[in-house]
């Protein structure tokens, strides 16, 4: 069963933490997200699974940022949710899609017990502006029947960043020395070679 916006607020607290809060983002059965004013581009020709890959950072600034087709953006929300005994879901705003901007594809199911901003996958059907602030998915709640252990451990549990793929633990990688963050800006050394 999907919880209305009622039920949100009246677990906000107990079963659902959403922070900031603002009740105008309230919809039916679900609460209004927003973007954060930066994003993550991965720097790598192939992405490897079984190894952390080579990243920048994007600043969005509030005139917009121009979002291109062929690439992966990794962005985050503002808001840093928690659940207890529920199962929190993404999904992207429909007026998005409609505008050819795709939002997560295949990771809109949160663990029960998660905690911490949301990564949000991003990318382009057509060259599209978007803007930081702006609200892009949404989240719903579901009850979760049955015994169950919560989320305490995840890779991704309590981020307060955007966190690029970390599949490459499970593959039996360690790279707790490193996130192979690029401070070279490859758009400023393209343009200084010509």
């Amino acid at each position: 069963m999907i919880l209305s916006s009622q039920e949100i607020v009246a677990r906000m607290g107990k079963d659902l933490s959403i922070a900031p809060f603002d009740p105008e983002r309230l919809n039916a059965n679900s609460y209004n997200l927003s973007l954060y004013h930066e994003l993550l581009v991965y720097e790598e020709v192939v992405l490897d699974a079984a190894s952390p890959n080579r990243f920048r950072r994007i600043e969005i600034p509030a005139e917009g940022l121009n979002l291109h087709p062929g690439v992966l953006y990794l962005g985050r929300t503002i808001e840093h949710t928690q659940t207890h005994n529920l199962v929190p879901m993404l999904h992207s705003r429909s007026s998005l899609g409609r505008l050819g901007l795709i939002l997560n594809p295949g990771g809109s199911l949160g663990q029960a017990g998660y905690c911490g901003t949301w990564t949000l996958e991003l990318h382009c059907i057509q060259p599209v502006r978007i803007y930081p602030g702006m609200q892009v998915c949404q989240i719903s709640y579901q009850e979760l029947s049955g015994q169950f252990e919560a989320c305490e451990h995840d890779k991704y549990q309590n981020s307060t960043d955007i966190q690029p793929s970390l599949l490459h633990r499970e593959l039996g990688y360690d790279d707790r020395d490193t996130q192979l963050e690029l401070e070279l800006n490859f758009d400023e050394a393209i343009e200084a070679a010509r």
